[in-house]
């Protein structure tokens, strides 16, 4: 949970790439879109740290901790 609260941060405060891409798409709500765009980049380190680190796929019960969190952080 710690590696995803400071990718929260990266992705919030000091990503120019992000922020440009959420820019190019101003036709689309800018809320959603970020908000879209900071959960897929949350999920994509979420999975690919279980694959790195621990050889294997998330549990549902570490998916369903992962909703938590973004709820708790996100919502």
């Amino acid at each position: 949970m710690k590696i995803l609260e400071k990718k929260i941060n990266e992705i919030k405060i000091e990503n120019n790439q992000t922020k440009q891409i959420i820019d190019e798409f101003s036709n689309l709500d800018p809320t959603s879109f970020s908000s879209g765009i900071m959960i897929g980049r949350l999920f994509n380190s979420f999975y690919y740290q279980h694959r790195r680190i621990l050889k294997r796929n998330p549990t549902d019960n570490e998916f369903n901790e992962l909703v938590k969190f973004l709820k708790k952080e996100l919502g």
